[in-house]
């Protein structure tokens, strides 16, 4: 019995390469700092700037500048809770607007306002009617003058 091949043999020999490459770049971080000993171009506008900021002793932060946890907000177990409730209201309205589940009553009344509304039923066209509208145009139209 063969051995089954993986399915992407080019990826995973590309994942392996990445991997190495990116532990390599790691590694490579920790060797020195390659700002310790560059020069600063003294033409440059920002020059003294950068000497001078670069010099001043700066305040790192500390463990105790981390903030306090915060008293105002939710429990983390009531973030679950209003979920569970969402979904619920959630299952109940599809339980309430389910096929069978309600039926169209009093739809003779709707329909009736709802004719009074549009206004008086207009009676169809003649067939007739079009063709004569139609001759009407053509004895009105004005040809246009030849050229």
């Amino acid at each position: 019995m063969n051995a089954s091949r993986p399915l992407f043999p080019i990826i995973l020999k590309a994942g392996t390469a990445l991997a190495l490459a990116a532990g390599s770049v790691v590694l490579t971080g920790c060797v020195g700092n390659p700002f310790k000993d560059a020069k600063i171009d003294p033409t440059s506008a920002v020059a003294g700037d950068v000497a001078r900021i670069t010099r001043q002793a700066g305040k790192f932060p500390t463990f105790a500048s981390i903030p306090k946890k915060p008293t105002d907000i939710r429990p983390l177990a009531q973030y679950g809770q209003d979920a569970r409730s969402v979904l619920a209201q959630g299952d109940a309205l599809t339980e309430a607007t389910a096929p069978g589940t309600w039926t169209l009553q009093g739809t003779d009344a709707f329909a009736e306002k709802a004719r009074q509304d549009a206004g008086p039923q207009l009676e169809p066209p003649k067939p007739g009617d079009a063709d004569a509208f139609a001759r009407e145009l053509r004895e009105r139209a004005t040809p246009p003058p030849p050229r």
